[in-house]
């Protein structure tokens, strides 16, 4: 189902305009994260808030309530999450990959995170499998260095594991018809049959285990778990459950996500230190006044500025330095350079511990995908 208004539209393939995550909450029928239930996981954990979840970056919700309650009850959960392979990966493609990350840390459980190889070729007209297969294994390396426990974790390629997957695949497609997936996705009569038939690979790894699912993802993705939760029950599955981030805004302007076929409007992981800050100071759309004068007298917009959003999104994770700087922005204090620098000093410092990290995933790309713990287990034997 594409949501779209006159002023945005957020499917699984298009972001587009500013987007209102309130009405985004109606539209797609989801929950709003309150402060309630914010309290009762810092309860759960024992321990502070992930940055993204104090700050309302991840805002809504499917059934986290009862995520909880199974966790709560003994009976556990599982995560799942997921990358369309691109040729570069962008520092907003990590956000998702972050905080998944600190879930598992904190509640110690699977994590399973499909690498979607067959869906960016059939979707792609100009783009080989040789080329998605490729763009895999390299972000692959990048999702590792996130910091991922290998005893807990298995990434898989589906043009590699659909053997595996099939027989749940072919359960799920059997469940749904052309109509509905049409309806959902958008498609055309003319789409490849490829295209029609992926929503159910996409969908068959929140059946992994016989536990609920909870799936952290940018809420453009969420037409695929309202198909799961659909057909879930009539498998002998439960539905999946959901926790949505907002979009990490492109450096050049408020609106939209990033892209990474347009490099002026993303940070990608493998750029320098000084291709980082040249496009900071060149692209990063600004919430300043136009001379150093006004902008003393007035002051800036830290709600519009893409620096400070970046650094309130994660990258300044203290909460009484991120104020700091708000106020100091709001008051003409801090000019508009000097925000973009202090953006250009944590995003160099942050990309600079990823590739050495990402060095090393080099390693560890078998334990994550063949020999670790669970990787044996789902080689082995999907279902019990």
């Amino acid at each position: 189902m594409s949501e779209s208004n006159n002023d945005f539209v957020v499917t699984p393939w298009e972001v587009k305009g500013k987007v209102d995550y309130d009405k985004l909450i109606i539209q797609f029928g989801t929950q709003k994260i309150n402060e309630e239930l914010k309290q009762r996981i810092k309860s759960i954990i024992n321990d502070e808030l992930h940055v993204m979840l104090r700050r309302n970056v991840f805002f809504s919700h499917r059934d986290l309530d009862l995520v909880l309650n199974d966790y709560q009850s003994g009976k556990g959960f599982f995560l799942y999450t997921g990358r369309g392979p691109s040729l570069g990966m962008h520092i907003g493609h990590l956000i998702p990959f972050i905080f998944t990350k600190w879930l598992q840390e904190k509640f110690k459980v699977n994590v399973y995170i499909e690498i979607t190889d067959d869906e960016k070729f059939l979707r792609n007209q100009e783009y080989t499998l040789e080329q998605t297969r490729q763009w895999s294994y390299e972000n692959i390396l990048d999702i590792i260095a996130v910091g991922f426990d290998p005893d807990r974790t298995f990434i898989f390629q589906d043009t590699e594991y659909i053997r595996n997957m099939y027989p749940i695949v072919i359960k799920i497609a059997k469940k749904l018809n052309f109509s509905e997936v049409k309806a959902t996705f958008g498609l055309e009569l003319s789409s490849n049959i490829g295209t029609i038939f992926f929503p159910a690979l996409q969908i068959a790894p929140t059946m992994f285990e016989k536990r609920r699912c909870l799936i952290p993802a940018a809420i453009d993705q969420d037409p695929y778990w309202r198909l799961q939760r659909d057909i879930a029950e009539s498998l002998g599955y439960y539905k999946a459950a959901q926790i949505h981030s907002k979009f990490l805004p492109p450096l050049t302007g408020p609106e939209g996500k990033m892209s990474s076929s347009d490099p002026n409007s993303a940070i990608y992981l493998t750029d320098d230190k000084k291709t980082v800050a040249w496009k900071i100071m060149k692209y990063a759309f600004s919430g300043g006044q136009p001379t150093v004068e006004l902008h003393r007298k007035y002051g800036g917009n830290p709600d519009v500025d893409v620096a400070f959003q970046w650094l309130y999104f994660y990258f300044e994770p203290d909460d009484k330095r991120i104020k700091e700087i708000e106020e100091e922005y709001r008051s003409g204090k801090l000019l508009t350079g000097e925000l973009k620098q202090i953006l250009i000093d944590k995003l160099n410092e942050f990309l600079e511990v990823h590739r050495q990290k990402r060095e090393e995933a080099k390693e560890l790309v078998h334990v994550f995908k063949y020999d670790g713990k669970l990787a044996q287990q789902m080689w082995e034997k999907i279902h019990e």
